[in-house]
């Protein structure tokens, strides 16, 4: 005796070996023993097993379903019985087994309600089934003719017009999305790369930057107009002249310098400030879109501005003009020592804007014992000298510690250029260190009168914000807040607002425990996190571009640990899979087999160990290569200075504007 039974959705035929109360053993034609529940089987039979489903499909593939649903009544039923009531006579096992192939196969018009039990589905839900079906039927061809198009590198128009949810935001249940990994798959291709090859990404650039305006600037980055109130007319005259040293490239000139001889050999040294929290009221329209924004975005050769344009003129220290400023004067005695500070709010001639590119020749390393001609170069060896008195007074001089190159980032006609500056050079020192002395004594300042601020600290290798003094060990100042750069981010321009309460003995736009000034502490920090992170990727991104504009094949580096190296002249680290086990500080060669602007992804191959070069003492705490961006893993977590951001406006800010 044979059976013919259901296990696992399918149907299987036997032969009878042992039956006990609820269960046979069974052997199929193979020779396979089983064991199967009595209820599972749904017909027992003579004929041979040999042939039995291929004939019983063969008859099945005869049977029309509809004609087959046209047939049944509205009750359920059993399978062996509608075959009687089908065949009009008592059907064959094979019939009956091609009758429940049949009626299992098409759920949509018969419906289950047990072993071998189907009931006919009524009309009008088969009516909407079957047109869903049809549906499913012309999306497949559709997506069949759309991946034919992927694969030969065409975009079909309907996937075009959602490629913004394919880039950025990609719903997995949307038909696009499907059409696009089905495409994918068959290409091995990254959905990036294949859209790339479609052309539906009209540049590498482009989709870092939308990626990026997607999160941060969904309503666009232009500016509604905004008024900025008019410059107090009371403010005093400063009774000296002033000039500044940036970046050839910098728009938003927000810090100074003057030097004016007083009685008795003191030198009055002048640090000023533009001074926006002038001009810009809290809570104002132009305010609330500043706490938006909270700092300029900027990326090599472009920029997005925290300020309109119409609140960076009447603020910006241009030569030539006289503008409002926050001004700390240092009184410095022969010997270098500050003997008093004040802090004025007032009105500054700018004579100069001095740009690295122009005075780096007369004011560097090898100028500073003769001098060279300029006609500032007096006045800048006095501050140089100023500045290397107070990095030894936070006891943080060593001139024993290797240079390290700062990047800058110039595009001019499409063409990219990656230009390394020395940091610690005398321009860099000079701004630097008179910068943290005015964060510093500014933040002094607030504490002292029990005003609060937005200040960065350092404790035990953490650096944070905090609206409280605290000490700043990286920096080795007792406080430290942020407030020259008010034209460029938030939190200057908070502070500023703050000092020139104390200043002008005004109430404060923040008083203690200020909910807004937490709120806006915090949101400044994980927006500067972001910002920073896009400025990292998209200079990674000029990086790779750069080597393939130069058509660049073999580039030395520089090892720093196991398989990961430092490149020469461009502020890229990468890992190169396959570098033997070298000493930190090895040079070696590469060749470059791919720099994907896409993926942000380099692919070198060791060529050799650079014999002829010693091997060097690398030395990493630049804030770019303590990133992830940089990394793609936290190698650099422990290794790395804790404070990444050096905290002096040469370094930090001019090398933002210069990357535009």
């Amino acid at each position: 005796m044979n059976v013919f039974f259901e296990e696992d959705g399918s149907f299987k035929v036997a032969s009878i070996m042992t039956e006990v109360q609820g269960s046979l053993q069974i052997e199929s034609a193979s020779g396979k023993r089983s064991k199967v529940k009595a209820s599972n089987v749904l017909m027992r039979f003579e004929t041979l097993l040999a042939g039995f489903m291929d004939a019983a499909n063969a008859e099945a593939n005869t049977l029309d379903v509809d004609f087959l649903w046209e047939c049944c009544a509205e009750p359920e039923f059993g399978f062996e019985a509608f075959a009687q009531d089908y065949y009009g006579r008592k059907p064959s096992a094979i019939e009956a087994a091609a009758i429940a192939l049949k009626l299992h196969g098409a759920p949509v018009y018969f419906n289950r309600k047990g072993k071998g039990r189907y009931k006919a589905a009524p009309a009008d839900i088969l009516k909407a089934a079957l047109a869903g079906l049809e549906k499913k039927r012309l999306l497949a061809e559709k997506m069949a003719g759309y991946v034919l198009q992927l694969k030969s590198q065409v975009m079909p128009d309907e996937l075009m017009q959602k490629i913004d949810m394919l880039l950025y935001e990609p719903d997995k249940n949307a038909f696009e999305y499907k059409t696009l990994e089905a495409a994918s798959a068959q290409t091995h291709l990254s959905h990036l790369k294949l859209l790339q090859s479609c052309g539906a990404i009209p540049s590498a650039e482009s989709y870092h930057l939308g990626a990026f305006l997607r999160e941060h600037y969904a309503k666009g980055t232009a500016f509604k107009d905004y008024e900025v109130a008019p410059i107090p007319a009371d403010l005093p005259m400063a009774d000296a002249e002033a000039f500044s040293i940036d970046d050839s490239t910098t728009t938003e000139i927000d810090d100074a310098f003057s030097i004016k001889q007083l009685a008795d050999g003191i030198t009055r040294v002048g640090i000023h400030i533009a001074a926006p929290a002038l001009g810009i009221a809290p809570d104002s329209p132009l305010d609330k879109e500043v706490m938006q924004r909270l700092s300029t975005v900027y990326m090599p050769g472009n920029k997005i501005t925290m300020l309109p344009e119409l609140a960076i003129r009447p603020f910006s220290l241009d030569a030539g003009h006289t503008k409002p400023v926050l001004s700390l004067y240092l009184h410095v005695n022969a010997d270098l020592v500050i003997t008093q500070r004040d802090t004025k709010v007032e009105l500054m001639k700018m004579a100069d804007n001095l740009r690295h590119d122009t005075l780096e020749p007369f004011f560097n390393e090898t100028t500073l014992e003769a001098d060279s001609g300029h006609p500032y170069w007096a006045k800048l060896l006095y501050l140089f000298n100023l500045a290397e008195s107070l990095e030894k007074a936070r006891g943080k001089y060593d001139p024993t510690k290797p240079p390290q190159i700062d990047y800058n980032f110039y595009v001019n006609d499409g063409k990219l250029s990656i230009v390394g500056r020395h940091r610690g050079s005398p321009m860099d020192k000079l701004v630097a260190e008179l910068m943290i002395e005015a964060n510093n004594q500014w933040g002094a300042l607030l504490a002292t009168h029990a005003v609060p601020g937005l200040y960065r600290a350092q404790s035990g290798g953490k650096v944070y914000m905090t609206t409280k003094a605290e000490p700043h060990q990286g920096l080795g100042v007792a406080q430290y807040a942020w407030s020259t750069s008010p034209l460029r981010r938030a939190v200057d321009l908070i502070n500023q607002r703050q000092i020139i309460s104390v200043v002008q003995n005004i109430e404060p736009a923040y008083p203690a425990n200020s909910d807004v000034l937490t709120t806006h502490m915090r949101n400044f920090e994980q927006t500067y996190q972001a910002y920073s992170e896009f400025q990292t990727r998209m200079e990674r991104y000029c990086c790779l571009q750069y080597l393939i504009q130069e058509n660049i094949e073999t580039i030395h580096a520089t090892v720093w640990r196991e398989n990961l190296v430092r490149l020469d002249n461009i502020p890229y680290m990468t890992k190169v899979y396959g570098l033997p086990e070298l000493k930190p500080g090895t040079r070696v060669n590469l060749q470059v087999q791919e720099a994907d602007t896409l993926l942000i992804e380099l692919r070198t191959k060791f060529i050799g160990v650079l014999e002829d070069e010693p091997a060097t003492a690398l030395v990493i705490d630049d804030a770019e290569y303590a990133s992830d961006q940089y990394m793609s893993d936290e190698i650099l977590a422990d290794e790395v200075s804790a404070d990444i951001t050096i905290a002096d406006e040469t370094v930090t800010d001019d090398n933002q504007e210069a990357s535009t």
